[in-house]
């Protein structure tokens, strides 16, 4: 049994946006809302202990955004955590609507995102966002015109660092030439690595690279899967190697898994601390691509 508990800082440290230092491993705040991130948590109190015991992990890195709820996400966090910790960040996103539960649709209109910014200081009683991601491109109007308002905010001083989710490497580029860019939000993981390619380009230039859904889920992490009997040779849970992994595949990972039980938020956080030899974990990543 543990000694103590696992603590965030085993996972490392990526200097966000090149002046914010922050764990590796961080916390992603959506699933602290109702079920199909809509409305309100069965146990509010629940939530909020949750959130405390995020920060007494060590994890000053956490992610939310505005549609989840939607809204309900960014007031928990200030509930129960302002006034926040030194060192903490906080990253938001805007830019998706919310019609119904598990409902998703992009709306990148300049007024928009603006009403989106002034909400989330609102919400998160903050004067700035440390990191503020456009959560999907909406195709119907120019990014100029999207990302050109999150550039205006940012001038005013409301936003610190600008950040994309969804996006490949010319889209990248495209936004970098609009305003300075220092994170991407894809999914990725051991089961899914369509978004390899922009990783690289992330790593390559510095960039944070956050991956959305980051344990393998499915029939490759099902009692029996080739995971499972991963994890089982060397001690861990399905999650714990596959936030393990992302830690291990590139410097420029900050891995944000969420969950609603302090139970999985410390058996997450332990995942830091695994210990494999490269053969290993190179064994892990082959074992998941059968």
């Amino acid at each position: 049994m543990r000694s103590s508990p696992p603590h965030a800082s085993a996972s490392g440290t990526f200097q966000l946006g090149g002046d914010l230092p922050i764990f590796r491993l961080g916390f992603g705040a959506m699933r602290i809302t109702g079920k199909g991130i809509w409305g309100e948590p069965p146990d509010r109190a629940a939530a909020r202990q949750l959130l405390r015991r995020v920060v007494d992990l060590g994890i000053n890195f956490i992610d939310t955004a505005d549609s989840y709820g939607p809204e309900v996400s960014e007031r928990l966090l200030a509930e129960a955590l302002h006034p926040y910790p030194d060192g903490l960040v906080i990253a938001t996103k805007g830019g998706l609507t919310r019609p119904g539960p598990d409902q998703w649709r992009p709306d990148g209109r300049p007024e928009y995102l603006r009403a989106c910014v002034e909400g989330s200081l609102r919400r998160l009683k903050v004067d700035c966002l440390d990191l503020y991601q456009l959560h999907r491109i909406d195709r119907r109007v120019p990014l100029e015109d999207s990302l050109g308002a999150l550039r205006d905010l940012q001038l005013q001083g409301k936003i610190r660092h600008l950040g994309l989710s969804e996006v490949d490497e010319r889209e990248i580029e495209q936004a970098s030439r609009i305003a300075p860019i220092v994170s991407v939000q894809n999914e990725y993981n051991l089961g899914n690595r369509r978004s390899e390619d922009t990783l690289n380009y992330c790593e390559q230039h510095g960039l944070a690279f956050i991956p959305w859904f980051p344990v393998a889920a499915g029939a490759l992490a099902a009692p029996g899967g080739p995971l499972d009997r991963a994890a089982q040779r060397h001690s861990a849970t399905v999650a714990q190697l596959s936030l393990g992994w992302l830690l291990h595949r590139s410097p420029v990972m900050l891995p944000i898994p969420g969950t609603s039980s302090i139970a999985h938020l410390e058996e997450n956080t332990a995942a830091a601390e695994l210990s494999l030899s490269l053969d290993e974990w190179a064994e892990v990543a082959a074992a998941a691509q059968r």
